[in-house]
């Protein structure tokens, strides 16, 4: 199985989230989670945490589905269209200009 580069990104309704679920999981998936923002939102009510990760598309898929399933937690994903490994600097800037194009449509 490939890695990839993504972006995971979180929205946690703090009312109503288990919170202490959602550190778990992410604890569970700790060695793939290359970076980690997490920002509270109290005029919204929400807490928002952004990861950056470097997995499988099967293991973004597990943890994206495992949090979708937990009340008060919205979720999505956004990964390279190629492999991590062996990615040249040059492919790395095709890939960036192919994501910008994609994020138009």
């Amino acid at each position: 199985m490939e890695k990839r580069l993504g972006t995971i990104s979180i929205i946690v309704e703090r009312n109503t989230a288990p919170v202490d679920v959602i550190n778990e999981l992410l604890s569970q998936f700790g060695d793939e989670i290359i970076g980690r923002l997490g920002l509270p939102y109290p005029q919204r009510g929400v807490s928002i945490i952004t990861l950056v990760v470097d997995t499988t598309v099967e293991r973004v898929s597990a943890l994206t589905g495992k949090l979708g399933k937990l009340p008060g937690v919205q979720v999505r994903s956004l990964l390279s269209k190629t492999s991590t490994q062996g990615t040249s600097s040059q492919g790395a800037s095709h890939e960036h200009q192919d994501n910008h194009r994609d994020n138009h449509d």
